[in-house]
């Protein structure tokens, strides 16, 4: 497929920069991918629009504070560091937004500092001279990565508004923005109609802001996550399965995560480790009957994704009806469910 298959009229002007309070207030645009009918409705609609049996699906991954603001030592030049994963005790994968090369040193707020040991156009390394932990210095003085669309610099506000209530496993450089608008009020609602809730867990990685640059989509390098899929929710599954209810995955991470863990004939095994599934239109799901996302960037996997299991055109019209009806858009905006 080619890349412009996927690149959509898109208003600039919907971007949310910040989310609606309360979260279960934002919109959702309900797509029946069977027929291609399209309803305007409210998240806080979800439990009756949702079958009693349904199983939704979140991730319950946590959002580090990992955007740090230094200097190159001797110069004192600004440099912009984004933690991605943690190596050992004192070395991490990181990005830079800034020209530096091997062995050089960055000072932090509190006189931290850091040393280059690894720079390559696909890896970055840190070793962290301290004082003190890595991680510890993160809780305390790093930001939450905002998307860089946001165009602003991240407040105390967003470490609330950019995490999950369902955040538990701390390892994510981005938030799995679907499960932004729900709210415990909601859940409970969920609960009490006999829509239950279940979780995986995948670490969404900076690879999610990387645009597709190939034109023919399928030589695109897949960025890779680490993911979970715990007996728990197998058991769930096999559980909704049996009553003849749906397995409804709540973002793009928790589809790759279930397809990931999927065999053949769609039963769900136990599974951990790194997933670098690509799913394109034309892609067989077995394991995901509907699914709940926000909107996204044109010519992205994620776009690609909702692509394959919405079908290209009714996804193309959807978002057609979501810019004449200002929608808000991407990860503080407002959300589809694609049933």
């Amino acid at each position: 497929m080619n890349l412009s298959d996927f690149n959509f009229p898109f208003e600039p002007t919907l971007v949310a920069k910040h989310p609606v309070h309360p979260r279960d207030h934002a919109r959702l645009l309900v797509l029946n991918r069977h027929q291609g009918q399209i309803a305007d409705r409210q998240v806080h609609d979800l439990p009756d629009i949702l079958r009693s049996g349904d199983l939704l699906v979140v991730n319950d991954t946590k959002v580090i504070p990992a955007r740090l603001l230094g200097k190159k030592v001797p110069s004192g030049g600004r440099i912009e560091l984004l933690f991605v994963q943690r190596i050992d005790a004192t070395h991490a994968e990181v990005l830079i937004n800034g020209r530096v090369g091997v062995g050089q040193l960055v000072e932090f707020q509190g006189s931290r500092q850091a040393r280059v040991v690894e720079k390559q156009s696909s890896r970055t390394v840190i070793h962290w001279l301290g004082p003190g932990t890595l991680q510890t210095y993160l809780q305390q003085h790093g930001e939450m990565p905002l998307p860089p669309y946001f165009k602003r610099e991240p407040t105390m506000q967003d470490r609330e508004d950019y995490q999950t209530m369902f955040a538990e496993v701390e390892g994510a450089v981005a938030s799995p923005t679907a499960s932004l608008h729900f709210t415990p009020r909601l859940l409970q609602a969920l609960e009490n109609k006999g829509i239950h809730c279940g979780t995986v867990t995948l670490h969404v990685g900076p690879g999610t802001f990387q645009p597709v640059k190939t034109e023919v989509v399928e030589e695109h390098a897949m960025h890779t996550e680490w993911f979970e899929v715990a007996e728990k929710i197998v058991q769930q599954i096999q559980e909704v399965r049996k009553r003849g209810g749906r397995v409804v995955a709540v973002g793009t991470t928790v589809a790759r995560s279930l397809e990931s863990a999927a065999k053949e004939r769609g039963e769900v095994r136990v599974t951990s480790g790194e997933t670098k599934l690509f799913i394109l239109p034309g892609f067989q799901f077995k394991v995901v009957d509907a699914l709940m996302t926000n909107f996204h960037f044109p010519e992205t996997t994620l776009l690609m994704l909702v692509s394959a299991f919405a079908g290209l055109e009714k996804v193309r019209d959807a978002y057609a009806h979501a810019v004449r009806e200002r929608y808000r858009f991407y990860s503080y905006g407002d959300a589809m469910l694609i049933e």
